[in-house]
């Protein structure tokens, strides 16, 4: 006689916070990107004096959640005993913190960026290297 496989469990209290806490500063971070990058021209071309205290404003909730981001990350790992971790896993783990640090590199590239085509540029490298972050954290998760 075989035990059958308990089936899907539901995740621990802590968990739960770690990967809530994680997922809301990532919708904050990746999706407020996105939702800016496409006010942006409206605003430039319907109100472009409130721009600039928009973005300051958005960035008031962006960093906070990229260090939410970061903090997380780490207890992430912590939890999931990266040391035990397959080659695969380790390498598309390296890959995501490469792209972590390119996305914060180049969202504040942009942020201090007076040159136009600079400031385009960076937003352009800082929101591919954040959408790719997010997609290679979803592969972490298994």
């Amino acid at each position: 006689m075989t035990l059958a496989h308990p089936g899907p469990q539901l995740a621990d209290a802590l968990t739960i916070v770690r990967l809530s806490l994680h997922v809301f500063a990532a919708c904050v971070w990746v999706g407020g990107q996105v939702t800016l990058g496409g006010l942006v021209p409206t605003l430039r071309r319907e109100a472009p004096q409130v721009l600039a205290g928009v973005a300051r404003a958005f960035a008031r909730l962006a960093w906070p959640a990229y260090a939410l981001l970061i903090v997380t990350g780490v207890w992430n790992v912590a939890a999931v005993h990266a040391s035990q971790a397959s080659s695969a896993w380790t390498v598309v783990f390296a890959l995501k913190m490469v792209l972590v640090v390119v996305a914060g590199v180049g969202t504040l590239v942009h942020q201090r960026a007076t040159s136009p085509s600079l400031r385009g540029a960076a937003a352009g490298v800082g929101t591919l290297a954040t959408v790719a972050a997010l997609v290679l954290g979803v592969a972490l998760a298994g």
